[in-house]
């Protein structure tokens, strides 16, 4: 018997403009958590002004509750990749980098997206790193065309990462689809042959999101059963976007310009 594969939720135009407000409310919250990063504050404090913002701006924070998820965003600091629950304790300090991913919902309709923030001066290192990794997000997110298959995007992130150096590209997490639920089928590795998967149509909405490492791509879940890190400490940097794919080519739901900046500088440096 063959298995079939989990069908892809494809979105009606309407449908797609309920997904950009959630977008746009998700894309002006990081806006605000980026400039509200600072040495002292605590991951806790970011948590209180999303949640603020979303709630007051008509959305409903999409991580809170989440399979018992406590935070409005997750908040992963230096060797910490994924999932780190804001708490008071986590003060940020200068040269720290943070990776906040938030979520929000809109008339039931999901945006998701991440960036890693410097906080105060960083590392020529570091910022390299947060460089890479973003440009890769935006290699993905332009391989996201109508009739390309899935993995053309995971090779993208990938093939552009390699070619900046001996990052660790980190696997079992990766992007998803995304609608009416946050986490939908089917699963966007960030590494990976280009040419497999589902094809893309017109309609069908995704986030793509590249995990690094300045180091090894070997990752261990912390005992509260959410956080990620790096196994030998070294910094992560993780950014993220919500798509939906389109005649014209890809149209980005958390960006507040739609990634028009992006594509056109990606545009200029291809050969």
């Amino acid at each position: 018997m063959f298995r079939r594969r989990p069908a892809i939720q494809v979105k009606t135009a309407e449908q797609i403009e309920l997904m950009r407000a959630a977008g746009l409310l998700v894309g002006r919250t990081l806006e605000l958590l980026r400039d509200a990063v600072k040495p002292g504050i605590t991951t806790l404090d970011l948590d209180a002004l999303a949640e603020e913002h979303i709630r007051d701006n008509g959305g409903v924070p999409s991580f809170k509750g989440y399979q018992g998820f406590t935070g409005t965003i997750c908040a992963s600091v230096n060797e910490e990749i994924v999932h780190g629950i804001p708490r008071a304790g986590k003060v940020l300090r200068e040269g720290d980098v943070i990776s906040i991913d938030c979520g929000a919902i809109v008339r039931g309709w999901h945006g998701d997206a991440a960036i890693t923030v410097p906080v105060g001066e960083i590392t020529d290192d570091l910022k390299r790193l947060l460089e890479v990794t973003e440009t890769s997000l935006w290699h993905g997110l332009a391989a996201g065309v109508a009739g390309a298959r899935l993995t053309d995007m995971s090779h993208a992130v990938e093939s552009y990462v390699r070619s900046q150096g001996p990052y660790g590209i980190v696997e079992g997490y990766g992007g998803h689809g995304i609608g009416t639920e946050m986490h939908m089928d089917p699963l966007i590795p960030n590494h990976g042959a280009p040419g497999h998967g589902p094809v893309l149509r017109p309609g069908m909405c995704f986030a793509v999101e590249p995990m690094v490492n300045l180091g090894t791509k070997q990752t261990v879940e912390l005992d509260d059963g959410w956080t990620v890190i790096t196994t030998d400490g070294r910094a992560s940097a993780h950014f993220e976007h919500t798509f939906a794919v389109t005649p014209d080519g890809p149209r980005v739901l958390t960006a507040l310009d739609e990634g028009r900046e992006w594509f056109a500088k990606l545009e200029a440096h291809t050969p």
